[in-house]
């Protein structure tokens, strides 16, 4: 194992910050983040609403800085090879048609992590509940 991270949202303060307007909410998610979110809050949703994309966009975000976690934890006693300004956008949390969730990795992330750690696989678990949401990423090396 590389490194392992865990992550936990609070949903109250994260749906404050993400009806704010501007706020960095707006660059982390990839389009199609925001329309897993939405299809999730939809088909869960209470009969006649098109429910509240929020846990599920919480869980993400507590993925993509579980990520980073498990990624600092494996290059512990180095320095960060990027800035954190620069990643999330960059960590996309995917799932395969059966809803299992997976990390996938772009541009400078993708290459920072294949120099500093080499070919990896990464697992990922996220949940939501009451006020909170979590996650937690596994990074294994791939050989």
């Amino acid at each position: 194992m590389a490194g392992i991270g865990t992550d936990i949202v609070d949903l109250r303060s994260f749906r404050e910050q993400l009806a704010q307007p501007g706020s960095q909410f707006d660059r982390v998610f990839t389009g199609r983040e925001r329309r897993a979110a939405a299809e999730r809050a939809r088909d869960h949703a209470v009969p006649g609403t098109s429910g509240d994309a929020a846990p599920h966009l919480a869980a993400r975000w507590a993925a993509k800085e579980a990520f980073v976690k498990a990624w600092s934890a494996g290059i512990y006693g180095r320095p960060p090879v990027v800035g954190e300004e620069s990643v999330w956008a960059l960590i996309e949390v995917v799932a395969d048609k059966w809803n299992r969730p997976c990390i996938s990795l772009y541009g400078d992330v993708l290459t920072a992590v294949a120099q500093s750690l080499g070919p990896v696989a990464t697992h990922v678990s996220l949940s939501h509940d009451g006020d909170f949401a979590t996650a937690t990423v596994v990074i294994e090396y791939a050989d």
